[in-house]
């Protein structure tokens, strides 16, 4: 006889079966020869040897591990490094580095909010934004995505005499558009409110420097509150905030994730400061995944794919169905092509999506590849089709 917990672990993944939502890892081997078009490493620095190299190095000076949180003993000279780096990146006075970006986004909305606080938070925000804002108890409303009418409205109704702080991602993470960062600036200044961006996607990639959407172009005054990873176009693991001095010191004071979490280890700091230095010195790698998105756009326009409206790396073809997706998800991977299969709750009901990401280290073979394994997908659909047309 089953005990009740038994019984619930298995009614919960029976039902996530039937649904189409069951999730699998895919454990990669060394020289797989996949063609991997579902990470976030768009610079391809993650395979870099160079950053390899200095991470070993950092990891024999330093030792594999921080030994303790960064208000213990944790804190060195690497990580101090590493902060002032990102703040001049992004042009702000300071940054603070946590462990990933889930804990710097669950940490800075837990250490900003309390139930008094009002947050408003685009519709398609990363699930850290709207567990940061439950952890909190804020009271929190979600506009729709991208629609700054919507959320001029929900601001109007606020009361004046409360800290409003509204939430977007920069690039997001599903659909690959862009937030307008102008707009929402412009929009929560208006009704004396800060804004918050997680600009997890458009780091590295955006911006005239890499510095992302937000970076220099949109200062402290319009984006107090800047949230960047370091384990996507950066290559190397863990993220930051950058903002004023007071936010960074607030932080250090009521940020539970990065109070209670063991320090970055200093081989993966010192490999990040030298993906900082190659995204300086190698602007050619944004201009090659630059060239990339376009012809990927352009031939799977050809082939009459279903694209988003995106011109970032984030390049979704959204088929709705669960099951279609997962199935073309199978169908590619027989090939050797590995992209994302995104289904609810991930994505709203009815826009289950295959979520294909371009890199720089991407060849014109890899592309290749991939554009002619999602043209046989949709001949086999469309073949599919007609044999069940009476």
């Amino acid at each position: 006889m089953q005990d009740a917990w038994s019984t619930y672990l298995a009614e919960r993944a029976a039902g996530q079966r039937q649904s189409g939502r069951w999730r699998r890892r895919h454990t990669r081997r060394t020289g797989d020869g996949c063609h991997d078009f579902a990470g976030n490493d768009y610079l391809g620095l993650a395979g870099d040897p160079r950053l390899a190299e200095v991470q070993a190095e950092g990891a024999r000076r330093l030792g594999a591990g921080a030994r303790a949180s960064h208000l213990v003993s944790g804190h060195l000279e690497v990580h101090e490094a590493l902060e002032q780096r990102l703040a001049t990146l992004t042009g702000r006075p300071a940054a603070l580095l946590f462990s990933t970006g889930y804990m710097a986004n669950l940490g800075t909305l837990q250490a900003l909010c309390d139930p008094d606080t009002r947050v408003f938070q685009d519709r398609l925000n990363h699930a850290s934004l709207l567990d940061g804002a439950r952890l909190a108890g804020a009271r929190s409303r979600r506009f729709h995505h991208n629609d700054l009418g919507d959320l001029e409205r929900l601001l109007a109704r606020a009361p004046g005499d409360t800290r409003t702080l509204v939430v977007s991602d920069g690039v997001f993470s599903m659909d690959g558009d862009v937030a307008d960062i102008a707009g929402l600036a412009e929009t929560a200044g208006r009704h004396g409110a800060w804004l918050m961006v997680d600009d997890a996607h458009g780091l590295g990639v955006l911006g005239e420097a890499g510095d992302g959407c937000v970076g220099r172009a949109h200062g402290i005054d319009e984006v107090p509150v800047l949230v960047g990873t370091l384990g996507k176009a950066l290559g190397s693991a863990g993220a930051f905030v950058a903002g004023s001095r007071a936010l960074v010191d607030h932080l250090i004071q009521f940020a539970r994730p990065y109070v209670y979490t063991t320090a970055q280890p200093p081989g993966v700091a010192a490999a990040t400061l030298k993906s900082l230095d190659l995204l300086e010195a190698e602007p050619e790698r944004r201009t090659r995944l630059a060239t990339l998105i376009a012809q990927f756009r352009r031939e799977a326009a050809t082939l009459g794919l279903p694209l988003a409206a995106s011109t970032t790396p984030i390049q979704p073809l959204v088929l709705g169905d669960s099951h279609r997706v997962m199935e073309w998800a199978a169908r590619l991977a027989e090939r050797g092509i590995l992209v994302g299969a995104i289904r609810e709750p991930t994505v709203p009901r009815g826009q289950a999506r295959l979520r294909i990401t371009l890199s720089a280290a991407h060849t014109d073979a890899d592309l290749e590849a991939l554009l002619e394994g999602l043209a046989a997908c949709q001949a086999q659909d469309i073949a599919s089709r007609r044999e069940l047309t009476p």
